[in-house]
């Protein structure tokens, strides 16, 4: 039997959304449960964990919570005393507990209650720094795990990776400072290596040195009303999930310093599938839901709905398939996005491929509002993205395939943009002739971002290398008159557009859609 998702939502930020309550209902059969391999049997395992299992409190083993004692041998003691008795619940009540690395085992949960505060050492030297897993929290193969309750885990992030970094500049620790900041030494406040059976819930994650929490290649993972605050470092990820299977992240509230909610796909044996995100809020100087960049493997059979996301740099919606790995069968559907610097971007590339064929294909997106500022949307950050080429033309949303590699298959519904318009050719000029659209580089192994191709010549849609493209009841603004039409298309093989709607001052009739070497373009 396949878990149901009929849990109470809680409140989220409203903004406004023409198209009425009960987002996802349209579109709930676009992918059948069938694929969603969530059972409720796996899930029900963390629940007979709970309810059946003894609690232990912390202070048995000696554990301190006066902030100071470093407890890192003694919560290992008791993690591994309660794994050695089959199970059970370690439970932190009020205080600040001081701790280094600790590796959860199997059957053990940890609960921390309201006010307890599991604090990471500002040491480097207390984590698993010669591994590729450095992280707070960590564990490996284990099975019926769960970290729980209304408590916090704070990283103390900036202060771990600045004595990091003291160390590297001393030449005590060898370490490449790519772009001015230290490589895989820092710590997550979470990683999760090949586990199954997983719960995260009703905790505050604060202030990760790296990624705040990595779930890799783990099974049956159960995410519920977290919080992440985390912007003391750069690549502050709010969550990282990469190469799972069974996969259910909700009703949970995310302030990063990179991106929101990411999917990674780090080996080409393995893929990122099975994943259902509800009821979710981000900010992020990066991107809000991302698929990718790494995607060797790829991701399929996914279903997210009700998000929103606010004050972010990037885009609120990436998918990017650049490493020979697979994008599909994805449904989005109800998304807000707030003061974000795009809305979609979609890109094929071809950078760490290795002979494999990269795809997407099979894409419903809809039910969309979003709002693109004409400013920077993370301004005031501490960890800002970086600074564009000023002026500039707004970029618009983007699907990007490349001539031998096309997206297939893409369904834009119920979506309305705002723009900021105001594009000027005295900024930067990006003609419709075919001179002007050949000369758009493809890019093939660059980094996948929105802007990559810096001046694009249309203010809402850009399409190129693309096939089976479906618009309906998609609404353009611009606020201002921009010299550029709204759609672009280049290189298109079938695409239909249904209900459109083009709202530009000053438009006095101009043509909105504009195509070359495309095929089968039908306007209803």
């Amino acid at each position: 039997m396949l878990f149901e998702f009929n849990y109470n939502r809680k409140q989220i930020p409203q903004t406004p959304f023409p198209f009425g309550e009960g987002l996802g209902m349209g579109l709930q059969n676009e992918i059948s449960m069938n694929k969603l391999k969530i059972s409720i049997l796996s899930l029900a395992l963390l629940c007979v964990l709970r309810v059946s299992a003894d609690d232990y409190k912390a202070s048995l083993f000696g554990i301190k919570s006066n902030g100071t004692t470093m407890n890192t041998t003694a919560i290992q003691k008791a993690i591994d005393y309660i794994h050695e008795k089959g199970g059970g619940t370690l439970v932190f009540y009020v205080g600040r507990y001081l701790t280094g690395h600790i590796e959860l085992k199997s059957n053990v949960k940890i609960k921390l209650e309201e006010g307890a505060i599991l604090v990471g050492s500002t040491n480097i030297y207390d984590y698993n720094i010669n591994t590729s897993y450095s992280s707070l929290v960590f564990a490996y193969q284990a099975e019926n795990i769960a970290i729980t309750g209304k408590g916090v885990i704070d990283g103390q992030g900036r202060d771990v990776a600045y004595n990091l970094v003291d160390q590297i500049h001393k030449g005590i620790i060898l370490d490449e400072m790519k772009n001015d900041r230290p490589g895989s030494r820092r710590p997550r406040a979470i990683y999760l290596r090949e586990c199954k059976n997983v719960e995260i819930s009703g905790i505050n994650i604060r202030n990760s040195a790296d990624w705040v929490q990595v779930y890799d290649q783990c099974q049956n993972l159960y995410v519920d009303g977290i919080t992440v605050d985390s912007k003391s470092y750069w690549n502050n990820d709010g969550i990282d999930v990469v190469d799972c299977d069974g996969v259910v992240i909700k009703n949970s509230y995310f302030d990063a310093a990179d991106d929101v909610i990411c999917f990674k796909s780090h080996s080409a044996e393995h893929i990122c599938q099975n994943v259902v995100v509800d009821n979710c809020v981000g900010r992020s100087s990066a991107n809000g839901l991302k698929f990718g960049t790494v995607s060797r493997g790829g991701f399929r059979n996914f279903k997210v709905t009700n998000l929103t996301i606010f004050d972010t740099f990037r885009s609120a919606i990436t998918f990017a398939a650049v490493d020979g790995g697979e994008i599909s069968n994805i449904v989005v559907d109800g998304v807000r996005s707030i003061n974000t610097g795009n809305v979609i971007y979609l890109r094929i590339g071809d950078r760490w491929s290795k002979g494999k064929k990269p795809f997407m294909k099979d894409i419903t997106i809809s039910n969309v509002y979003a709002e693109v500022p004409f400013g920077k949307p993370d301004a005031g950050y501490n960890y800002e993205g970086p600074v564009e080429d000023l002026p500039r033309n707004i970029s618009p949303a983007s699907i990007v395939g490349l001539p031998d590699y096309k997206i297939q298959n893409v369904r834009l519904k119920n979506i309305e943009i705002v723009y900021p318009g105001a594009g000027n050719p005295l900024y930067a000029k990006r003609g419709l002739t075919s001179a002007d659209l050949d000369s758009i580089p493809e890019m093939r192994t660059a980094y996948p971002e929105f802007s990559q191709f810096k001046e694009l010549p249309a203010w809402g849609f850009y399409i190129r290398h693309a096939q089976g493209i479906t618009f309906e009841n998609v609404k353009l603004i611009a606020q201002k008159k921009d010299y550029r039409p709204a759609i672009v298309m280049d290189d298109v093989q079938g695409a239909t557009f249904k209900g459109m709607q083009y709202n530009e001052p000053e438009s006095n009739g101009k043509k909105q859609l504009f195509y070359q070497k495309s095929e089968n373009v039908i306007t209803e």
